[in-house]
């Protein structure tokens, strides 16, 4: 679950956040800065991007934790942190993940 958080928030900061608040950088007669498309950007990647930075942390711990309790591989475990930190790769990561812990331990 963490990791689907990590991927959606650091979907957001790039498809909403980044752009709102550097657009002006590019056209600035669409979206000047100062103005309330620009400030919305410049929230999102204030909250959200301190938040993400937090849950990744969590998610880095977690994963850790699971990986030490589950016995993975060193391999599957590195594959897995790094896949968190790549968007659209963190949905795949925890996908693979679960499918591990649920074959190994039926009975969660």
């Amino acid at each position: 679950m963490l990791a689907t958080v990590v991927g959606l928030s650091i979907i957001t900061l790039v498809v909403v956040g980044v752009p709102l608040k550097y657009v002006h950088a590019v056209w600035p007669s669409v979206l000047p800065e100062g103005s309330g498309g620009w400030k919305l950007g410049s929230d999102i990647n204030l909250y959200l991007g301190t938040a993400h930075g937090f849950i990744y942390m969590a998610f880095v711990l977690v994963a850790l934790m699971l990986a030490l309790r589950a016995r993975w591989p060193i391999l599957f475990t590195i594959v897995t942190l790094v896949c968190g930190t790549i968007p659209f790769l963190s949905f795949w990561a925890e996908f693979r993940a679960v499918r591990r812990v649920r074959a190994a331990y039926p009975e969660l």
